[in-house]
C-alpha cells in the first residue's frame, strides 16, 4: 500500500468518524392530531399483579375459599372450616375456633403474599366478621410478626353475640420487615366463627379502606398514562368459560365478591402457582376510580365467548350468546348510566353517582379465526344499535402478522370496527427493524391499538437494550398518530417472588418498588406526547434506522414548544444537527431542555438493590440560528424540546 492509499484512507476514516448528520424538521407543516390519550397502560393480575401487588390486602385467602381453604394459613389448635349459616353467601366459608384452654391457645398465622410487608411507625388496618357460638365474650389478640417470628405489633378484639358482625382494630409497626406474618389468637375458651379476616396498611391511595397499594399507584400515576385497559388478558378468556372473568362478580360489597381461579395459576412453561387466584377486591369499580385518578380514559376488556384458545375449545354457541352481550350492555350501563338505571344504581351505592364517561370497549382479547368473527358480528349489531358513542375495538389475533393476522385484519376492516388490538412480543431486533410498520398502513381503515407489547430480549431481563429497542419502535408510533392512536405496555406488574412472566414494567416485592428502563421509555413519551406530529427527515427521507437511528417530531400547541425524539441504538456516538425547517424566527441562544436515557452497558438493569442505576438525566443545549446540536451516544434515548413561535 503506497502513501497517497494511506492517506486517502484516513481522511475518509476521519470524515466517517465525524461527519455531521442532519435531521430537518418541517416546523409549519403540522401533521395528524396526536390523541391526549395516545400512551396509556395495561393492568393484567399476572405476577400477582392485583391481589398480593396493586391491591393492598396484605391477607392471602381472607375468606377460607380457596380449593384447599387453608392456604396462605398454618392454623393451631382445634379449627374448622364451616358454611352452614354463613356471613356472605357467595363466599359461604368460614373457620370456626374452639379453645379449650390448650397451652398454644387456638388461632391463625397467614402468610400475605410471599411474606407481609410492614414498614415501621406505620398502622395497619385489622378486621375480621366474627360471632360467638356460646356465651360470653370472646377476647382476640393480634400480633404482627417479623420474619424471625418476633412480635412487632400488637392489638386486641373483643368479639360479642350470636349474629354476624364486622370487628376492626388499627395496629402500629415497631419495625420494618418484608417478610412478616400475621398470627391472631383466641384467648378466651369458648367457640368463635370468623369471616373475611382482612388487613390493610392505613395508608393507602387516597386513604381508602378497600385501597391500592399507595407506591404502586404512585409509580403509575408517574407515566402519565391517557388511557387504562384491564383487566386483562388473557384473563378475561380463562381457562374454562367457567373461569373467565365476569364483571359483575367484581362489583357491589367486596366482602361478598365470589372467588375465582386466576388463569396465570400456571404458565406455557408449567410454573405452577396453587395459591393463584382473584377475590375480585379490586373489581371493575376499583377499576374505573384508579382510571378516574389517574386521568386516563377507561377501556374495559370482555369476554367474546370463547376461552383461551391455547388452553381450550371451549366457546359458546353463537346462538347463546345473549348473556354475553348482556353483560357488555350492563358494563356501559355500569359506567355511564343514570342513577334510576339498575346498573347505575349499583355504581352510585358504591360511591360514585356521577358516570364514568366510558368511550371505549374491547370484544375479547387475541382471539383467532373464523370463531371470534362469527361471535364478533352479534355484539356489534346490539352495541352498534344501543351504544353508538362507543368506540368498539376488535382483535388482530395473538401475533402481529401471520396466518391469523392476515385473515382478522381484512374482516376487522369489513365489519367497520374502530379500532384493532394488535399484539407484540418479539426480540429487540424486530422492533428496531419495524420502526417503519405503519408508514404503509390504510389511513382509511380502523385505527390501531397497540394493545399489548414487549420488546423480549434473549434473557428477558428489562434491559435498557429492550427499553431502547422499544423507544425506537415507538418513534414510528408517533410518526403515524394518524393510525395509531392507542399504546400500552404489557405486563405491567410483577412480584419479584412470584412472577410467571417477564419482562415486565414495574417489578415491586412487598415494600419496594421498581421503575425498570422500559418505564422510563413510557414515562418520556407520554410526558412529551405533544400534539400534533410534525415531518422530520434525513435527506429528505423518514429517520427510521439508517446508521441504527431514529426519530420523531411533535408540536405541543399547550406550550409552543417543538419536541424532538432521537434513539442512537447503536454503540458508537453520533452528532446531529437538527434544523428547524420554515422558522420564521432566530432562535440562536435559546434554551433546549434534553432527558436523556443512557447507559454504556446494553444489558444494564434496575434491581431491588439498585432502583435507580438508570433512570433519565437532564441536561440543555442552547440553539443555533436554525436549530440545535445534539451529541448522541451510543444506546440512548433523548427526549428535546424548544420553545418557538407559531
Amino acid at each position: 500500500m503506497n502513501y497517497k492509499t494511506v492517506v486517502f484512507l484516513l481522511l475518509c476514516c476521519s470524515q466517517s468518524l465525524f461527519a455531521q448528520i442532519n435531521f430537518e424538521v418541517d416546523v409549519l407543516n403540522k401533521g395528524a392530531a396526536i390523541q391526549p390519550d395516545m400512551y396509556g397502560v395495561f393492568f393484567e393480575d399476572i405476577n400477582f399483579g392485583a391481589d398480593g401487588g396493586l391491591y393492598a390486602e396484605l391477607i392471602k385467602n381472607r375468606s377460607f375459599e380457596f380449593h384447599q381453604p387453608f392456604v396462605g394459613w398454618l392454623p393451631f389448635g382445634n379449627i374448622a372450616v364451616k358454611n352452614e349459616a354463613p356471613c356472605f353467601n357467595r363466599n359461604p366459608n368460614y373457620v370456626r375456633l374452639n379453645e379449650t384452654g390448650l397451652r398454644r391457645g387456638t388461632g391463625l398465622e397467614n402468610f400475605g403474599f410471599r411474606g407481609i410487608g410492614f414498614q415501621k411507625n406505620d398502622d395497619y388496618r385489622f378486621s375480621f366478621y366474627a360471632r360467638v357460638v356460646n356465651d360470653g365474650d370472646k377476647k382476640f389478640v393480634v400480633e404482627l410478626l417479623g420474619s424471625k417470628e418476633n412480635v412487632i405489633g400488637k392489638g386486641e378484639l373483643t368479639v360479642s353475640g350470636n349474629s354476624w358482625k364486622k370487628y376492626t382494630t388499627t395496629i402500629k409497626s415497631g419495625a420494618t420487615d418484608a417478610k412478616g406474618k400475621l398470627r391472631l389468637i383466641l384467648k378466651t375458651q369458648g367457640e368463635v366463627d370468623l369471616d373475611h379476616i382482612s388487613m390493610f396498611p392505613v395508608e393507602t391511595w387516597k386513604g381508602r379502606e378497600n385501597g391500592l397499594r399507595k407506591d404502586l399507584v404512585e409509580a403509575l400515576f408517574e407515566l402519565n398514562p391517557g388511557v387504562f385497559r384491564f383487566p386483562g388478558g388473557c384473563i378475561i378468556e380463562g381457562n374454562t368459560l367457567e373461569t373467565r372473568y365476569q364483571w359483575k362478580n367484581s362489583v357491589g360489597p367486596v366482602e361478598n365478591r365470589p372467588l375465582n381461579e386466576n388463569r396465570w395459576n400456571y404458565t406455557f412453561k408449567h410454573r405452577f402457582f396453587p395459591d393463584y387466584y382473584q377475590t375480585y377486591g379490586m373489581g371493575f369499580y376499583e377499576f374505573f376510580l384508579l382510571s378516574e385518578d389517574l386521568g386516563a380514559e377507561p377501556l374495559p376488556v370482555i369476554s367474546c365467548g370463547l376461552a383461551c384458545q391455547y388452553e381450550s375449545e371451549e366457546c359458546v354457541p353463537v346462538g347463546d350468546l345473549k348473556p354475553y352481550i348482556d353483560d357488555a350492555v350492563d358494563l356501559i350501563e355500569f359506567a355511564n348510566g343514570p342513577l334510576d338505571s339498575e346498573w347505575g344504581k349499583v355504581r352510585a351505592e358504591m360511591g360514585h353517582p356521577e358516570p364514568f364517561n366510558l368511550k371505549y370497549l374491547a370484544i375479547g382479547n387475541e382471539q383467532w379465526g373464523e370463531g371470534y368473527v362469527e361471535r364478533l358480528i352479534p355484539f356489534l349489531e346490539v352495541l352498534r344499535n344501543k351504544h353508538p358513542e362507543i368506540k368498539i375495538i376488535g382483535t388482530s389475533g395473538p401475533t402481529p402478522d401471520g396466518e391469523k393476522f392476515d385473515y382478522l385484519w381484512p374482516k376487522m376492516r369489513e365489519l367497520e370496527v374502530d379500532l384493532v388490538d394488535e399484539h407484540y412480543y418479539r426480540s429487540p431486533e424486530w422492533f428496531l427493524a419495524n420502526a417503519a410498520r405503519y408508514d404503509s398502513y390504510d389511513r382509511s381503515g380502523p385505527k390501531v391499538f397497540a394493545g399489548e407489547y414487549a420488546s423480549h430480549h434473549k434473557t428477558r431481563d428489562n434491559n435498557l437494550r429492550a427499553a431502547i429497542s422499544e423507544a425506537a419502535f415507538m418513534t414510528g408510533l408517533e410518526r403515524n398518530a394518524d393510525v395509531v392512536q392507542l399504546a400500552t405496555y404489557a405486563p405491567l406488574f410483577a412480584h419479584v417472588d412470584a412472577w410467571q412472566w417477564k419482562p415486565d414494567m414495574i417489578w415491586f416485592d412487598n415494600l419496594n418498588v421498581v421503575r425498570t428502563p422500559n418505564y422510563y421509555v413510557q414515562k418520556m413519551y407520554a410526558c412529551n406526547a405533544g400534539t400534533n406530529v410534525l415531518p422530520l427527515t434525513r435527506d429528505n427521507e423518514i429517520v427510521a434506522g439508517k446508521d441504527s437511528l431514529f426519530a420523531s417530531a411533535v408540536f405541543d400547541a399547550n406550550t409552543t414548544e417543538l419536541i424532538v425524539k432521537v434513539v442512537n441504538a447503536s454503540d458508537k456516538p453520533q452528532e446531529i444537527n437538527i434544523l428547524l425547517k420554515q422558522l420564521n424566527q432566530s432562535v440562536a441562544n435559546t434554551r433546549v431542555n434534553i432527558s436523556r436515557l443512557h447507559a454504556n452497558e446494553p444489558g444494564a438493569v434496575n434491581t431491588i438493590e439498585a432502583p435507580n442505576k438508570l433512570v433519565p438525566t437532564s441536561t440543555y443545549v442552547l440553539a443555533h440560528e436554525k436549530g440545535f446540536k445534539l451529541n448522541a451516544l451510543g444506546n440512548a434515548f433523548y427526549v428535546c424540546r424548544i420553545k418557538i413561535k407559531e
